[in-house]
């Protein structure tokens, strides 16, 4: 029995020595954003896999992701949107960092329907105002020479959530439409709907746009492809229809210019080949973040920024990617 004693607090005591020595095994948390989530959530196992930390994501939008941030319950928020002059007053010293940009396509379920369509932002804007409720309305019929579109009913669909791809859809609207502008107002992560329905996150829209025939909604890229949903080639600043891709998004986010902080939505490029309804997405965090949220973001910004085409978002531009990895350094 002493024996037995003995041994068991030999046993004990030498794992409590191994627990001091050997280094925990670290973990983030992160809240935000759905928009970049596919790619988010693939960046978090290759880095785990590759001995970084253990990122837990929650996919929650960018106005949770925002909330959380600023309540330090989390180690980094995810938006599409930047923070408001307000957000940041009750965040301070928060530092934005984009990662990629992504695209924000109007994807609609037609039945029967056997060309793609073309759409201007004044028609997408008529559209979730409720002024355009039939699919063969005579404008839509005039962007489409040629297209039997049919005349079911539009149904939209929204998010219902606090969204940056809804403040970059409805900031892009607010640009292009004087009538959106209005009735309606600037961009927000929120806005007043006055029809459709409302999903929550990207994938609630997307599945909301493929349960009803004649849905039309605004989503990530991404998502339409993974769910099969047609999208439209919208005209640009340029006069172009250009359909949302990798390469549409690239133009869009290298034609564009951003402040020191980073703080802009890049809607309505002025590139010729760009797709007018483009994002970047941020990180948020604060400079006394924890040293692994530093090596995170070092990794997604180099090595990361390879895996970003294969699920349709546009890397960093060059100039951009190195004023992020500039801001990551403020991290102590």
């Amino acid at each position: 029995m002493k024996i037995q004693t003995i041994t068991s607090f030999a046993l004990a005591t030498a794992a409590a020595l191994a627990a001091l020595v050997a280094p925990a095994h670290a973990q983030l948390n992160g809240a935000g954003a759905t928009f970049p989530a596919p790619l988010y959530q693939k960046w978090f196992q290759e880095y785990a896999q590759a001995g970084g930390a253990a990122i837990n994501y929650q996919a929650i939008g960018s106005g949770g992701g925002i909330k959380q941030i600023t309540a330090h319950s989390v180690d980094f928020g995810a938006s599409d949107a930047p923070m408001s002059a307000a957000e940041l007053g009750a965040a301070p010293g928060i530092i934005h960092v984009p990662t990629v940009a992504g695209a924000v396509c109007v994807a609609y379920n037609v039945p029967g329907l056997k060309q793609g369509i073309h759409l201007t932002g004044p028609a997408i804007a008529d559209i979730f105002l409720g002024k355009i409720t039939k699919w063969n309305d005579a404008e839509l019929a005039k962007l489409n020479p040629g297209v039997a579109l049919p005349g079911d009913t539009i149904y939209p669909v929204h998010r219902s959530d606090g969204s940056g791809t809804t403040n970059a859809f409805t900031t892009y609207l607010a640009d292009i439409s004087p009538t959106w502008r209005s009735e309606i107002g600037p961009g927000g992560k929120s806005v007043n709907w006055t029809r459709g329905l409302g999903g929550k996150g990207n994938s609630g829209v997307a599945q909301l746009v493929k349960q009803n025939p004649g849905g039309i909604g605004y989503l990530e890229l991404n998502y339409a492809i993974a769910n099969h949903i047609d999208y439209a080639a919208v005209r640009n600043a340029k006069g172009k229809f250009i359909l949302p891709s990798v390469e549409a998004t690239t133009a869009a986010a290298a034609g564009s210019t951003l402040p020191p902080d980073f703080r802009k939505v890049i809607v309505n490029t002025s590139a010729v080949e760009g797709y007018p309804i483009t994002s970047f997405t941020f990180l948020l965090f604060y400079p006394n973040s924890k040293p692994e949220l530093k090596k995170f973001l070092n990794w997604a910004l180099t090595s990361g920024q390879r895996e970003a085409q294969s699920l349709y978002y546009a890397p960093l531009p060059e100039n951009v990617r190195v004023r992020a990895v500039a801001a990551v350094a403020r991290i102590r």
